[in-house]
């Protein structure tokens, strides 16, 4: 039998090597994890965070709800406001808190081993939810860096290249991977359904 090997199936997002990845998150995404990290008792109110790959804004937009201050920037400028910076050149950015963000997927490895270094509380990063598989992440990523949570919408997460459409459709699940200082005993988590209560009218607005 032939093995199916399409995107659907395989839950691949195959870009080229020189791609900006440009596949942004949809915002009640991102409220999604902050109320649950709220729950689970962090206070995020007296906080600051970074979000080094901010495309248009539609993560950082919405962490700015919840933390005291949001530091966004990308290493492309999409017209949104955000300083042009490479986060993975130079010398490791001053630490901040909190790091979210939704990581180019062939760069995810360094931008997450990037952001442990620099966040003195946590790191919370939005991938495929396959990204948990494979030998060699495990041996150079989650073995020596042991995430606390991988916390899994129940919900699909629709992300299409360079836009966020809310009516698109997608078979590529999504979870947050979580790491908290101080805490290496991974657990599993569920974000229930909470599209439909956490959208907002101004998430479709976006730089010109």
């Amino acid at each position: 039998m032939r093995q199916n090997r399409s995107s659907a199936v395989m839950q691949q997002r195959r870009e080229p090597h020189h791609s900006l990845d440009d596949f942004p998150t949809p915002p009640w995404a991102t409220r999604a994890l902050c109320e649950w990290l709220i729950a689970q008792g962090h206070v995020l109110s007296d906080k600051n965070a970074r979000e080094p790959a901010a495309n248009r804004g539609f993560m950082a937009r919405p962490m700015t709800e919840h933390f005291a201050s949001v530091e966004a920037s990308d290493v492309h400028d999409y017209g949104a406001g955000y300083p042009v910076v490479d986060y993975l050149w130079g010398p490791d950015p001053s630490p901040v808190d909190w790091t979210f963000c939704n990581p180019p997927f062939r760069l995810a490895q360094q931008f997450i081993e990037r952001a442990l270094r620099t966040s003195t509380i946590g790191v919370a990063m939005i991938v495929r939810s396959a990204f948990t598989e494979g030998a060699s992440r495990y041996s150079e990523l989650f073995a020596p860096h042991p995430p606390a949570f991988v916390v899994q919408h129940v919900e699909r997460v629709p992300m299409v290249r360079g836009r966020y459409d809310p009516s698109a459709a997608s078979a590529t699940a999504y979870s947050w991977i979580v790491w908290v200082a101080g805490q290496s005993d991974t657990r599993f988590r569920w974000l229930p359904p909470c599209r439909k209560r956490l959208e907002r009218p101004s998430d479709y607005e976006v730089a010109a």
